[in-house]
C-alpha cells in the first residue's frame, strides 16, 4: 500500500460493491484524502491496525461482516476517527436501531449521494 503524506487525512471506503467503493475513495483523493476502497468490514479493520484512519465511510449491508459491527469496532479502537454510514437498503434502519439501543450513534447517509453532498458531510462532521 501507499505511504499517506503528513497532511492528507487517511480515508476507508467500505462497500461490498466495487464500484462504489473505488468509486468514492476516488472521489475522495481528488478533494486530497488519502482514499482507500475496501470491500468488506474485516478487510478495513485489518488494514486499521496499521493505517489508522481519520475516516471511515462504509456501507451498513454488507455479507459477512455489517458496516455498523466495522464502525463498533473502529470506533472502539481509534476514538478519534470519523464514521459515516451510508445505505440504499431500508433493513439498515433495524441494525441501527440496534446500535442506538447498545449506545451507538452514527450518522447515516443514503445511496446514493453527490459527491459534493458527501463531501460537505464529511467536512462539517466535529
Amino acid at each position: 500500500m501507499r505511504a499517506s503524506t503528513p497532511k492528507q487525512k487517511v480515508a476507508f471506503v467500505v462497500d461490498d460493491e466495487h464500484v462504489i467503493a473505488t468509486t468514492l475513495a476516488t472521489i475522495l483523493n481528488f478533494a486530497g484524502f488519502d482514499a482507500r476502497a475496501m470491500f468488506s468490514g474485516q478487510e478495513a479493520l485489518d488494514a486499521s491496525d496499521h493505517l489508522r484512519p481519520d475516516l471511515l465511510i462504509t456501507d451498513v449491508v454488507m455479507t459477512g461482516m455489517n458496516g455498523i459491527e466495522a464502525a463498533i469496532i473502529t470506533r472502539s479502537k481509534l476514538p478519534e476517527c470519523k464514521i459515516l454510514l451510508f445505505t440504499g437498503q431500508a433493513a439498515s434502519l433495524d441494525l441501527l436501531v440496534v446500535a442506538r439501543l447498545e449506545g451507538h450513534e452514527f450518522e447515516i447517509l443514503a445511496k446514493p449521494i453527490h459527491p459534493t453532498d458527501l463531501l460537505a458531510r464529511i467536512r462539517s462532521q466535529p
